[in-house]
């Protein structure tokens, strides 16, 4: 599968692994919808990559808003043949005991029920054109409990089985359906959990962090032949036979 001409759509494009998917994506002669809802910040990223790019604002809370983005990707560029799922958050940190539902839902309503949005969305669409690739950035916490991540490793945990759900229903049908785990990455997410004092993982140095560059090349690999053996299942950017596959270095 040559990625020239195609083109994707990406949540949470305004910063991180979703921007940086953007600038690489482009680069490969990717035409890119960048949807976020900090549409000020995704104008500006559509500016600098070019007219391969169309900015959307719009929330993945939303189902509207994600129908939206695919009818106005398709009127752009023709189709829409990728969706990157992206968009995630997960603050706030906090123990069970002392947690807001209002807060835990709010953090489900974006790592769960806006996948399920972006795939709902995008299905349609891309069965009409014979096929397309959805893929959803996961995260070691789908498998593993984190102290005060509830929320996310609960929602990371159903986005996984949400691809695995979709690759079941719609291989046939063309769909490739893949995760990926990219470990910790230099993201102001990771500034968040650093600041909370909270598990493991806010312990950790900046420089363990691999570059949002890195998850970003391998969203475009998984895209080519390549990915064609992981379909189905979640790639982990942890694996070292996995980032010499894709040409990412320490």
């Amino acid at each position: 599968m040559s990625v020239s001409g195609k083109t994707a759509l990406i949540t949470g494009a305004s910063y991180g692994i979703g921007a940086e998917a953007a600038r690489i994506f482009a680069k490969a002669g990717v035409n890119v919808c960048l949807f976020a809802r900090s549409g000020h910040v995704i104008e500006a990223l559509a500016d600098e990559i070019g007219s391969p790019a169309l900015a959307i604002e719009g929330d993945v809370r939303i189902f509207n808003n994600l129908e939206t983005a695919v009818i106005a990707c398709r009127d752009k560029f023709g189709c829409l043949d990728i969706l990157i799922n992206n968009a995630g958050v997960v603050e706030p940190i906090m123990h069970m005991n002392h947690s807001s539902y209002i807060d835990w839902d709010h953090v489900i309503d974006i790592n769960l029920k806006g996948v399920y949005h972006g795939m709902r969305a995008a299905l349609p669409h891309m069965k009409a054109h014979g096929g397309g690739t959805v893929l959803t950035v996961s995260s070691g916490a789908a498998h593993s409990p984190v102290e005060a991540w509830s929320h996310y490793c609960a929602s990371k945990a159903g986005a996984a089985m949400l691809t695995r759900c979709l690759d079941k229903e719609e291989r046939a049908n063309g769909i490739r359906a893949i995760g990926l785990s990219p470990g910790t990455v230099a993201t102001p997410m990771q500034r968040t959990i650093k600041a909370s004092g909270i598990n493991p993982v806010s312990q950790l140095d900046w420089n363990d962090h691999i570059p949002a560059t890195w998850p970003a090349r391998a969203l475009l690999w998984l895209c080519s032949s390549d990915g064609d053996e992981f379909i189905g299942q979640e790639v982990s950017l942890r694996d070292e036979a996995i980032r010499r596959r894709i040409g990412l270095t320490n």
